[in-house]
């Protein structure tokens, strides 16, 4: 069955607006180009957005902004909340300031940029989605990495990419402490090749030779006696 093609623009005013209201209104809208003010930090907006529309959000947000992306390019002129963009399946989610706890966490795909700094958890369990944070990230992040790459402009605080499987972590800055079974890897020339589209994709200016990249060591795969205590 076709889903027939929606078009529409406007402006979506959460002052005049109920949430159900206006979320409803983006998931019914297969094209067309939306703003979103006066958003008072409110949970959950464009959440669910399975379709190519441009939603712009003029202001801060509050939990879960663009929770399950896809197709949807959704751009917040402020702060986010905790779970921006969680199990984003497609589509581009970026953030103008920053982001708090668990930006992208579980993203299966896509692209999340954070222009300012991540909190704890970025990319937490990420099985796919690519992640690029202008500032620096908090701890924890990247734990249990299936997928996926996280690029960080600045620093990452400590445990980065504790039990991480094959995600691929880039950092320009310091790490504060690697966690369990992570390690530095060899930058070869695809990986620059790989850093340089994404931060053009991304609007970063960086230089992709200033980065170390970060991954698996791969003893944590299969259970070992010797290595009980790091699980």
């Amino acid at each position: 069955m076709t889903t027939a093609t929606m078009t529409n623009t406007g402006v979506l005013d959460l002052s005049a607006l109920s949430l159900r209201e206006a979320n409803e209104t983006l998931q019914a809208a297969t094209e067309g180009a939306f703003t979103i003010v006066n958003p008072g930090g409110r949970h959950a907006i464009a959440c669910g957005l399975e379709h190519p529309v441009s939603v712009t959000i003029e202001g801060h947000t509050g939990y879960y902004c663009a929770g399950m992306n896809k197709n949807a390019d959704v751009t917040i002129r402020g702060n986010a909340g905790t779970g921006l963009a969680e199990n984003i399946m497609s589509g581009t989610v970026r953030v103008t300031g920053d982001a708090s706890q668990a930006a992208g966490a579980t993203g299966h795909g896509g692209l999340v940029v954070i222009e300012g700094n991540a909190s704890a958890r970025c990319g937490i369990s990420m099985k796919g989605v690519d992640i690029v944070v202008g500032g620096n990230v908090g701890h924890m992040s990247a734990f249990m990495a299936q997928a996926g790459n996280l690029v960080v402009l600045g620093d990452a605080g400590e445990d980065l990419g504790d039990s991480i499987y094959e995600a691929r972590l880039f950092v320009r800055g310091t790490v504060a402490r690697l966690g369990t079974d992570c390690v530095e890897k060899e930058m070869r020339p695809e990986h620059l090749a790989f850093l340089a589209d994404i931060l053009k994709r991304a609007g970063m200016d960086a230089d992709p030779r200033d980065f170390r990249r970060y991954g698996s060591a791969r003893t944590l795969y299969h259970f070992k006696i010797d290595n009980a205590g790091a699980y």
